[in-house]
């Protein structure tokens, strides 16, 4: 017995030993999965592990540029926030005059959360766009996309919440489990997990999605393409949202409410034509319904009511719920599959009434309407974007400075700086407005003779544009018109603003003075008395015989000698110019017998004496350009001739082609054809002859479509397109024949057809294929027959030509289109001006001949409180001397005489500061008058009539008033100059606030 007895008890031990072990691995395996249900349930670890790693995602906006970002790369949210695009930006800034100064820097890790791919957490905006600022940081123009929005989750009805948690993620409030991780539901996910095993299996299985709404939001703002292609792209949105989740701490509840408000705010919805991206729930409603955000929201607010209401409310009901579901393949749902939409809406709503998430009534009444869609065609939704006109100019700059449509820069997020001075625009854009206004019109004194009748002024439209000096650049405080088009016409015009020209004519005229000066002011008489100069070049000759003779061989001393020359004011004399012969008159016929000075003759806006002083500068363009043709054909005898042309005209054909190269660089074909038809006068040769070298084999009827576009209101008989036709057909003329019947450089025509046949043509390909082109340009200038006939043309030519140096020199002071009308008449204003460039003239003029950049834009902050916040400051400018000192001091002098005893001399001490100072102002009047020209004739249909008066106004601000009628009936008025001049002096009241130097609703010093 007693030998039997110790196997069993050895046994026994090593069975309940077993047992225990059992147990222990049973417990803990039970333990383990209680641990694991509860995390998943409740996910504690996840929340105290996550929210501490969260914790070092950091990131801070450094005073300079640095590496330590990392932009994202794809996801419409970030794409259309304009993230993705901020390094290419960055370069085309700091390309364009603005300096880098502040940009976020990450924590390590941070950058190295980002560089694995995961999307960088911070609290992303529900709402952006473009906001742009005036120079006090005043509100100018603020576009908020999405237009509709929950302020937070507790604006959103209860209702609405309630169904969206019932639709697409049931717990994610729950209450109970404060440090729930929103971005996975771990029930749906592994039904998710299922389906997907089983789509393998069977491909045409519907599985059900495992996205939570954390996921989802992931994923329409971040993934590329706003999709899921792949499991990896799946963990990473889950990731991303789970950190993100955290980034506040261990309580997530506070987040997840956040994520409902952030996803009816934010949730694709298809796009509409006209209208484009709907996201979220307000703008869906709104686009796709035609419902009023806030009015639905009111609704579904309030208890049910009675039938009336409650009818109301199920429409609203109905509604969201469409759109809740749409969400899954909007581009399905709201367009082909709207039959769909409908049915999956009510079976919806059945099972909310079900769920009791509504009530039985409300489910029945949102049955019981009719889903109507808006019909986009007859009534397209639009919200209106309303803005000024300087905020709208600014708005265009800052568009083609980021490289970008309006439509996207408004989605951007971005905040901009303007130098406009908010107060003073609406003040200034306030009193125009009013001048409509017969009683207001008169009490300014603008009803009378040359200014405006009182059953008239509707139709005038005014422009105005104030720009102040400050160092660094030029600030446009005041950029305003009265007209209800997009069109700026400050910037985007091109108006005929009559003796305005005067002033850019009277500026190069100085300013070849102080060439002549510089040349010839070192030498002495006798060495003054051997200068040789053309017989024609009159400029030359008076500088050498004046610096012969002075005493005083200073330049301010030359200067005004200068404005003291004396030039006939007759118009009986006939000009020989833009290829025929013209005449021109005075406004006053008083002045035909007089032979004013040049400062007389600036004062009273005498026409004559400014086209014989154009004749001058045109004539010393001639002669003192360097290569000139004219001093080639002083010279019939030159045994040289035929070889020195053949090498002349290769080289001149060059210069020019080259020129006209760069003026068309970058353009397309039909562009380049626009712009040089542009630069004609208009008529019906001129015009027939170029579309005949364009396109030779196009028809009369093309011919005839091209003039009664080009011509307006001028229509023509089949007979005279029939002559039209053939008098200009191909064979008809050569090149430089056309080029001469056109009134262009041969050159510049053959370079827009070659150009538009060959549009990927280098410059070394043209200048090849126009070898005989420039030969023959130049060719006919030589030959001896019919002497008369071809000095006609050789004028013709160097008229054309000298008109491209002063189209030079008018480009350095900032005229603003691409060439000049070559004919005298351009001194009257025939080439046309923008406000806006005489502007920018007058502010080189009172910055002593600097040309300073004229700024709208100070400076942008790019992703304000988020991790790619960018910030960008504009540069200052040192300048650009353009015109010598003496020359602008000359110019300001005759300015200013132009008000004290000239055509604006109503404004002569009409700005007065309150301390009694009387702020110098000096300026320019100019009348225009824009017709069509048909054969020569001057008085056919009128296209529009102004009035402009450039100015300084004190040492720091300058600017334009213009007084404009556009269309035919421009012909019924008679305003002249007097009338802006009179405007702005009854606007001083407005202004003068502005304008004193201790100003207290100044913009912020620099």
């Amino acid at each position: 017995m007693t030998r039997n007895i110790k196997p069993a008890r050895r046994l026994t031990f090593f069975r309940l030993l077993g047992i225990a072990v059992f147990i222990v691995v049973l417990v803990s395996l039970v333990a383990g999965g209680l641990l694991i249900a509860h995390e998943l349930n409740h996910s504690r670890l996840q929340a105290r592990e996550i929210s501490r790693y969260a914790e070092t995602l950091k990131f801070e906006v450094s005073g300079k540029p640095n590496q330590a970002v990392v932009y994202p790369s794809h996801g419409p949210f970030d794409q259309r926030m304009g993230y993705t695009e901020l390094p290419r930006i960055a370069e085309r800034l700091q390309a364009r005059g603005f300096a880098l100064t502040g940009q976020t820097q990450f924590s390590a890790a941070l950058m190295s959360y980002t560089q694995r791919g995961y999307f960088a957490p911070y609290r992303e905006k529900a709402q952006a766009g473009f906001a742009l600022m005036d120079c006090r940081d005043a509100s100018l123009y603020r576009f908020r996309y999405p237009f509709h929005a929950y302020s937070d989750f507790a604006a959103v009805p209860r209702r609405v919440a309630q169904s969206l948690l019932f639709i697409e993620n049931r717990d994610l409030l729950d209450a109970s489990r404060p440090a729930l991780n929103p971005a996975v539901d771990w029930v749906r996910f592994g039904r998710a997990g299922i389906g997907q095993l089983g789509r393998m299996v069977d491909a045409d299985l519907d599985a059900p999605g495992g996205s939570t709404l954390a996921t989802q939001i992931e994923k329409y703002r971040h993934s590329p393409d706003g999709i899921t292609h792949n499991a990896r792209e799946k963990l990473r949105q889950m990731v991303s949202a789970s950190v993100r989740a955290y980034q506040d701490g261990e309580d997530t509840l506070p987040a997840r409410e956040r994520l409902v408000a952030d996803y009816l705010n934010t949730v694709p919805l298809s796009a509409a034509s006209g209208y484009g991206e709907v996201n979220g729930l307000g703008d869906g409603l709104w686009v796709w319904f035609g419902a009023d955000f806030a009015q639905v929201n009111a609704a579904l607010s309030r208890e049910d009511g009675d039938d009336e209401a409650l009818a109301a409310q199920g429409l609203a009901m109905r509604q969201v719920v469409a759109l809740m579901i749409a969400h899954r393949r909007p581009s399905y749902y709201l367009a082909r599959g709207r039959d769909d939409l409908v049915q999956l809406t009510g079976s919806y709503l059945r099972l909310l009434a079900e769920a009791g998430v509504i009530s039985s009534r409300l489910s029945e009444a949102a049955r019981a309407q009719t889903l109507v869609f808006r019909d986009q065609a007859s009534d397209p939704a639009r919200h209106p974007t309303v803005t000024g006109k300087g905020a709208g100019a600014v708005r265009s700059r800052v568009a083609g400075l980021l490289g970008t449509s309006l439509y996207g820069l408004d989605r951007m997020d971005v905040d901009v700086s303007s130098t406009l001075n908010r107060d003073l625009q609406h003040a200034v854009s306030d009193y125009l407005a009013r001048l409509s206004d017969p009683a207001f019109a008169a009490e300014q004194g603008l009803i009378g003779e040359r200014m405006l009748g009182p059953t008239s002024l509707g139709a005038v439209r005014y422009s105005f544009n104030l720009v102040e000096r400050a160092a660094g650049g030029n600030r446009v405080r005041v950029q305003t018109d009265t007209t209800d088009q997009p069109l700026d016409i400050n910037e985007g015009s091109k108006l005929e603003l009559g003796s305005t020209a005067k002033l850019r004519v009277l500026a190069t005229y100085l300013e070849i003075v102080a060439e002549l000066h510089e040349r010839y002011s070192t030498r002495d008489k006798e060495a003054l008395r051997a200068v040789e100069l053309a017989r024609r070049d009159r400029l030359s000759r008076w500088a050498v015989d004046y610096l012969a003779a002075a005493d005083d061989r200073a330049l301010p001393a030359m200067l005004e000698a200068a404005l003291e020359r004396r030039f006939s004011a007759s118009p009986d004399e006939s000009f020989f110019t833009g290829g025929g012969l013209h005449t021109f008159g005075n406004f006053n016929n008083k002045d035909n017998h007089r032979s004013p000075t040049v400062r007389e003759a600036l004062q009273a806006s005498i026409n004559l004496p400014f086209v014989r002083l154009m004749r001058e500068i045109v004539r010393y363009s001639m002669y003192q350009v360097p290569g000139s043709t004219a001093k080639l054909l002083e010279d019939s005898e030159d045994p040289r001739r035929a070889e020195y042309l053949a090498r002349f005209a290769d080289r001149e054909g060059q210069t020019f082609l080259r020129r006209f190269w760069r003026k068309y660089q970058g353009l397309t074909p039909d562009a380049m054809r626009a712009q040089l038809l542009d630069g004609l006068r208009p008529s019906a040769d001129r015009l027939s002859t170029v579309f005949r070298y364009l396109d030779p084999a196009a028809p009369p009827a093309a011919l005839a479509r091209f003039l009664g576009e080009r011509l307006g209101d001028a229509q023509m008989s089949e007979a005279q397109i029939a002559q039209l036709f053939s008098r200009h057909a191909p064979a008809a003329f050569d090149l430089p024949d056309r080029g001469y019947v056109a009134r262009l450089h041969p050159l510049e025509l053959w370079l827009v057809a070659y150009r538009t046949a060959h549009p990927d043509a280098t410059l070394g390909a043209a200048l090849e294929a126009s070898e005989n082109e420039r030969q023959a340009v130049y060719r006919w200038l030589f030959r001896t027959r019919f002497k008369r006939a071809q000095d006609v043309r050789i004028d013709t030519m160097l008229e054309v030509e000298a008109f491209l140096d002063i189209h030079r020199r008018w480009a350095r002071m900032g005229y603003p289109f691409e060439h000049l009308v070559p004919s005298l008449a351009t001194a009257l204003g025939s080439s046309g001006d923008r406000p806006a460039a005489l502007a920018e003239l007058m502010g080189i003029i009172i910055n002593d001949g600097v040309r300073l950049p004229t700024a709208r834009i100070e400076g942008f902050r790019f992703a304000a409180d988020t991790p790619y916040e960018t910030q960008f400051t504009r540069r200052r400018a040192e300048g650009e001397r353009v015109m010598a000192p003496e020359v602008a001091t000359a110019l300001r002098h005759a300015l200013s005489e132009v008000v004290e005893s000239g055509t604006a001399r109503r404004l002569a001490g009409a700005f007065e500061l309150a301390d009694g100072t009387v702020l110098t102002l000096g300026g320019k009047t100019g009348t225009g008058d824009n017709r069509i020209v048909l054969a020569g004739d001057r008085t056919g249909p009128a296209l529009n009539r102004t009035a402009t008066f450039v100015f300084y106004l004190g040492p720091r601000h300058y600017g334009t008033l213009t007084a404009y009628v556009l269309g035919p009936n421009a012909a019924g008025y008679r305003f002249t100059s007097a009338l802006p001049v009179q405007i702005l002096k009854s606007m001083g009241p407005v202004l003068l606030p502005y304008l004193a130097p201790e100003m207290v609703a100044g913009c912020r010093a620099d």
